[in-house]
C-alpha cells in the first residue's frame, strides 16, 4: 500500500449534519476498497485565491491515508460526482510526513551582506 493525501474543499454554507455526511462517505470509500485512514482533519472555512464557481470561501478537509491505485480513482470519482466539493487534490507521500498545517514554519535569520567596496573608475581624455 502507499501513502496519499487528499485535499477538498466544500461549499462554505453547508450545514453540520451536510459536512458530516461528506466526510463518512469519504471515510466509507476508503475503508470499502480496503485502505487504512490515517487522519481526516476539518482545517475550516478560509479565503480562496480566486472564486470558484462563484464561492469567495471555502472549507478545507486534509485527508491521510493509505490505499492503492483503485482506492484514488474510486474517492476522486465520488468527490468529482459530488456538487457540494469544489476542488480536491490527491497526492502520492513519499514517506510518512506530517500534515502541512502541523509543521510550524522556521523563521531563519539571514547574516546582512557586507557592499563590496566600489571600485574607483578612472577617466582619461584625450589631450590633443
Amino acid at each position: 500500500m502507499r501513502m496519499y493525501e487528499t485535499i477538498f474543499i466544500v461549499q462554505p454554507d453547508l450545514g453540520e449534519e451536510e459536512l458530516k455526511g461528506i466526510s463518512a462517505r469519504v471515510q466509507e470509500v476508503v475503508v470499502s476498497m480496503k485502505g487504512e485512514l490515517k487522519r481526516l482533519e476539518d482545517w475550516g472555512a478560509r479565503k480562496l485565491a480566486y472564486p470558484i464557481e462563484k464561492f469567495n470561501r471555502g472549507r478545507y478537509y486534509y485527508l491521510r491515508f493509505d490505499g492503492d491505485a483503485a482506492l484514488i480513482a474510486e474517492l476522486e470519482r465520488r468527490l468529482r460526482l459530488n456538487d457540494k466539493v469544489i476542488r480536491y487534490q490527491s497526492v502520492k507521500l513519499e514517506k510518512e510526513a506530517p500534515a502541512a498545517a502541523a509543521i510550524p514554519a522556521k523563521v531563519t535569520e539571514e547574516e546582512p551582506v557586507e557592499a563590496a567596496p566600489e571600485a574607483k573608475v578612472e577617466t582619461t581624455t584625450e589631450e590633443e
